[in-house]
C-alpha cells in the first residue's frame, strides 16, 4: 500500500510552522496512543504514521528534502528510508517528550508492565564514494563494518536492584506531600538484566566486537551529502536489546569530463574555426559512454545543445536530467607566417566581418534558456 503523504498524516499544509507541525503530531500521538485504544489494532499503526511523519517534518534538512522529492527522497532502496520501519521503541526514545507526562511517563512497551524497557544499540555511519556511472545506474555495495554485536555463550539473570523492572523509585517529601519519581536503573542501565555468564573478551553488557559485510542497495539519482538508513545494521544493543541502525552517507566525486547541476550535465566541447565554419561529426562523453553529435554549419562559440535524457536519473523513478553540450570554438594560440597571411586576407572578406541577427543569442539568452 502506497503511503500517504505526510502533510495529510498530520492533517496540516506545506506551509505549517515547526510550532503546528508539533502539536498535531501530539494531538494525533494522544489521540491513537496503544495504551489508550488497547481493543483497536489499527490504532497502534496510525500512531507509528503519525511519529514517522513527524519524524521528517520536525527537521528542518528532511522536510526539506521531502518537499522536493516526496517519499523517494527518504532514502529509496536502502534499507527502509528516512524514519520508514519505525518501532515503537524508537518512537518513545525520540518523541518521549512530546506527550509530556500524558501517559505517566512511561510509554508503550517502555517502563512498566513488569518488565524493564528495550535498550537500542548505537547507530553506526560510513561514508560511500560513488562516481558518477554509479550514480547514474544505481549500485550495491558491500560494506566492510566492525560493530558490536551480541556474543554466543552469554546467559542474563534478573537484576537484583530493581527486580528486573529496569526502574528505580525514591520519595521524596515536599510540602505538597510525598512525591514519587522513577529513574532508569543505574546497575542495569534500565533493562532490568545483569549478566551472568560470559565468555572470556565478551564485555559486561554480553557484547564483543566483530567485522561484518553489509550489502547496501543505492538507488539512482542520489546527490552528495544525502544519508540512507539501513534499520538494523548498526551496533546491537546491550542485554539483547533493538540493533542500532547504518547511516550511510553519499559522497559524489568528480568526473574527469561531466559536470553535475541537479539532474543535468555539463560539457565543455572545443571545435575547431573549420568545424564551426563547415560542420562536423564529433563524439563527446556521455555517462558509460560515448555519443556523436552534429555541429551545423555556422556554429557559433557559446551555442548549447540539449541532448534529451543523457542526464541523470530522478530520485523518484520520474523522468531524466539533460547533457547540455557548450560549444567553444578554439583560437589557435600560435600561428606561423602563411597562416596569419591567409587569415589577414579573410579578415577584409565581408563575410568574416560580424553581423549578429536577431536569430543570434546573447550570452544571457542562451543562460536563460538553459535553466528554462
Amino acid at each position: 500500500m502506497a503511503k500517504r503523504d505526510y502533510y495529510d498524516v498530520l492533517g496540516l499544509s506545506k506551509s505549517a510552522s515547526a510550532d503546528e507541525i508539533k502539536k498535531a503530531y501530539r494531538k494525533l500521538a494522544i489521540q491513537f496512543h496503544p495504551d489508550k485504544n488497547p481493543d483497536d489494532p489499527s490504532a497502534e499503526e496510525k500512531f507509528k504514521e503519525a511519529a514517522e511523519a513527524y519524524e521528517v517534518l520536525s527537521n528542518a534538512e528532511k522536510k526539506q528534502r521531502y518537499d522536493q522529492f516526496g517519499h523517494a527522497g527518504m532514502g529509496g532502496g536502502a534499507g527502509g528510508g528516512f524514519g520508514g520501519g519505525m518501532s515503537m521503541d524508537d518512537i518513545f526514545s525520540n518523541f518521549g517528550d512530546i506527550f509530556g507526562g500524558a501517559f505517566g511517563g512511561g510509554g508503550f512497551g517502555g517502563f512498566g508492565g513488569g518488565g524493564g524497557r528495550t535498550t537500542r544499540g548505537s547507530n553506526l555511519r560510513i561514508k560511500v564514494k560513488l562516481g558518477l556511472e554509479e550514480i547514474a545506474q544505481g549500485a550495491e555495495k558491500k560494506l566492510k563494518l566492525k560493530k558490536w554485536v551480541a556474543a554466543e555463550g552469554v546467559s542474563f539473570k534478573t537484576c537484583s536492584t530493581c527486580k528486573g523492572q529496569g526502574q528505580v523509585y525514591r520519595v521524596t517529601n515536599t510540602m505538597l506531600g510525598q512525591m514519587r519519581t522513577a529513574a532508569a536503573c543505574p546497575t542495569c542501565q534500565g533493562s532490568g538484566k545483569t549478566i551472568d555468564k560470559k565468555p572470556a573478551g565478551v564485555r559486561e553488557d554480553g557484547l564483543v566486537q566483530k567485522d561484518d559485510i553489509v550489502s547496501v542497495n543505492i538507488p539512482a539519482g542520489v546527490q552528495d551529502g544525502m544519508q540512507l538508513k539501513v534499520s538494523g545494521q548498526g551496533n546491537m544493543a546491550p542485554f539483547g536489546g533493538v540493533a542500532g541502525d547504518l547511516i550511510v552517507l553519499i559522497e559524489e566525486t568528480e568526473h574527469a569530463e561531466l559536470k553535475r547541476e541537479g539532474n543535468n550535465l555539463h560539457y565543455d566541447l572545443y571545435i575547431s574555426f573549420p568545424d564551426a565554419a563547415l560542420g562536423a561529426s564529433i563524439e563527446v562523453p556521455v555517462v558509460g559512454g560515448k555519443a556523436r553529435i552534429t555541429i551545423e554549419p555556422s556554429t557559433q562559440s557559446g551555442q548549447i545543445l540539449r541532448l534529451k535524457n543523457k542526464g541523470i536519473p530522478s530520485l523518484d523513478g520520474y523522468g531524466k536530467g539533460d547533457l547540455l553540450v557548450h560549444v567553444n570554438v578554439w583560437t589557435p594560440k600560435t600561428l606561423s607566417s602563411d597562416q596569419k597571411r591567409v587569415l589577414e586576407e579573410w579578415r577584409e572578406l565581408a563575410d568574416f566581418k560580424p553581423e549578429p541577427g536577431k536569430r543570434d543569442k546573447s550570452f544571457f539568452d542562451r543562460v536563460k534558456e538553459m535553466f528554462s
